[in-house]
């Protein structure tokens, strides 16, 4: 039970990661200095996506399901509806290359207001 719950915890922890490299610069406009954490976080995302790197709270949640015995696997609410978003089926290099396009171009329109007055834009 304590292995499977440490998992759920690092799932929620990866899930919130993941939202905030999606939606990060959006909180920049309110809170700039949020900029400084989300660029770098947004850039490995990209890397995640484009290189193939693995996230290391993947590895690390897997591990604590293993030894679980992975039965939350095939039941429960988040590992129903929330872990298909985060692994989905059929994700191949193309896809994820598409999935990076958009991150980039959703961290720029993010950024767009901070460009235009600096001139950048």
């Amino acid at each position: 039970m304590l292995y499977r719950l440490i998992a759920d915890i690092l799932f929620l922890v990866h899930f919130a990661f993941i939202l905030f490299v999606i939606f990060g610069g959006f909180l920049s406009r309110r809170w700039p200095k949020a900029a400084g954490v989300h660029l770098p976080v947004a850039a490995y995302g990209v890397g995640i996506s484009v290189v193939g790197w693995t996230c290391p709270l993947t590895p690390l949640e897997w591990h604590f399901r293993w030894h679980a015995g992975a039965e939350g696997l095939e039941g429960g609410w988040i590992d129903h509806y929330i872990v298909p978003l985060i692994y989905p089926a059929g994700l191949t290099p193309g896809i994820q290359l598409g999935l990076a396009i958009g991150l980039v171009g959703l961290t720029l329109l993010a950024y767009w207001p901070f460009l235009k007055r600096r001139g950048a834009a």
